[in-house]
C-alpha cells in the first residue's frame, strides 16, 4: 500500500460513521483499494499516475465493470489524502449514507396483526 492509502486505512478501520471497510478487498480480478460492502462503495486512491498513458481509459473501463457488479466508485488523489483527511473522510462516509440501502434486514419476524411495533 502506498503512504496515502496507509494513512487512509488507519482512519477507515476505525469505522468512521459505524461503516466497516475492507482493503485490498478482491472483487473479480480486481483488488479496490477500500470496500464499504455495506453501501457498496469502491474507493480508490489515486496518484499521478492514474493520470498519464491508458490509465484513465482503464480506470474508466474498470468503474465500469464495479457498476455492473454493484458497485459505486468514488476516488480521492493521494494528495488530497495527504492535504485534507478530516474532509476526505467526511465525504466519504456521506457517500456511504446516501448509497446504503434504504430498508435494513428486520431483527425477526415482523408484528402479528393488531400488535403495536
Amino acid at each position: 500500500m502506498s503512504l496515502p492509502e496507509v494513512l487512509l486505512w488507519q482512519q477507515l478501520r476505525q469505522r468512521p460513521g459505524a461503516f466497516r471497510f475492507r482493503k485490498q478487498f478482491p472483487l473479480e480480478h480486481y483488488s479496490l483499494d477500500f470496500a464499504c460492502l455495506e453501501a457498496r462503495l469502491c474507493v480508490e486512491v489515486d496518484g499521478e499516475a492514474h493520470d498519464r498513458g491508458d490509465r484513465p481509459e482503464r480506470d474508466e473501463s474498470r468503474d465500469r465493470r464495479l457498476k455492473e457488479l454493484g458497485f459505486v466508485t468514488m476516488r480521492i488523489p493521494a494528495r488530497e489524502v495527504l492535504g485534507n483527511m478530516e474532509g476526505v473522510l467526511i465525504g466519504i462516509v456521506e457517500r456511504c449514507r446516501t448509497l446504503r440501502p434504504l430498508h435494513r434486514p428486520a431483527d425477526g419476524p415482523p408484528p402479528r396483526s393488531g400488535e403495536d411495533f
